[in-house]
């Protein structure tokens, strides 16, 4: 491992830390009432997710120049979004998975009822943490009103949840390109997206820096599923942490079913140099973020 992988390393497991305490201070304890459905909340949010969401809004806000800490409210609730789409995603309705991060689904342990309603209570948690005018004292109302639209814009049906439905419904089917992208844009990218665009409004960006965060999120966010479409098929499960193959098995079309394995290699090798390339008006401030992009897409090689 380099020098670069480690302090790369380092500094995930730092934020890891630093988003799993937020995390854990906001959201209700797992014995208040209802206990069995705040507990199934927090079963999924600390199953070992690597918080790269979280991360990147983080990132972003620190590259142009703002406080982290100003941003962890923010962090966590995308987080928030990002576990409850993960219960409904694995649920038997959909993609019937058993296991999710080397664990048990969240329906496996506490059934499917209080899966649907952990995963309807984490959605509601968030906005619940954002819309807390305690979190933004000293803070625009325009831009915490900005954080939250960008935030229910992302999850709603025209990003993750319509890119989910598009998924379900071309499962079996011959799809060409342009809707998988579709998919994988909305399904996968478009809260990536949103994590970069939320953390450059915390921090104050100005419109150039917008603009090239958001070219960076969206080549960032499509990496991202195009290298998780490629360790479907060549990582094992101790690796991926779910069945491997289960892709396949139900007919989902990918980019290595579309493009073969090395054209989704070298798709997500374009992805990632459109990510860093776009990063070119920022100075050492957006390492964090260029070293993230290789992540993303090494993981998969």
């Amino acid at each position: 491992m380099t020098s670069e992988h480690w302090e790369l390393q380092t500094y995930l497991n730092e934020r890891i830390k630093l988003i799993d305490r937020a995390l854990d201070h906001y959201l209700p304890a797992a014995d208040t009432l209802p206990s069995r459905l705040h507990a199934a909340m927090r079963y999924s949010i600390f199953a070992g997710g690597k918080r790269i969401r979280p991360i990147l809004l983080l990132a972003a806000c620190e590259a142009v120049g703002g406080d982290l800490h100003r941003a962890l409210p923010a962090a966590c609730a995308v987080e928030m979004i990002h576990g409850y789409s993960l219960i409904h995603d694995d649920l038997p309705a959909m993609d019937d998975d058993d296991l999710r991060r080397g664990k048990p689904t969240n329906h496996k342990i506490y059934g499917e009822a209080t899966a649907i309603l952990a995963g309807d209570g984490l959605l509601t948690e968030a906005f619940i943490l954002l819309s807390n005018p305690e979190m933004w004292v000293d803070t625009d109302p325009e831009q915490s009103r900005k954080i939250i639209h960008i935030l229910a814009k992302s999850a709603g049906s025209r990003g993750m949840v319509g890119g989910q439905v598009v998924d379900m419904e071309c499962e079996e089917k011959l799809v060409d390109l342009p809707t998988l992208e579709y998919i994988h844009t909305h399904k996968t990218g478009a809260l990536i997206l949103a994590s970069i665009e939320m953390g450059a409004v915390i921090g104050g960006a100005t419109a150039d820096q917008q603009r090239a965060l958001c070219r960076f999120g969206e080549a960032a966010g499509l990496a991202f599923q195009v290298a998780d479409d490629i360790l479907d098929i060549v990582a094992d499960e101790t690796e991926l942490g779910k069945d491997v193959g289960s892709d396949s098995q139900r007919g989902k079309a990918t980019y290595p079913s579309l493009l073969g394995l090395q054209g989704a290699r070298q798709q997500a090798a374009e992805l990632q140099q459109l990510a860093i390339s776009a990063l070119d008006v920022f100075d050492e401030s957006a390492q964090p973020l260029r070293e993230i992009a290789n992540y993303i897409v090494e993981r998969s090689f």
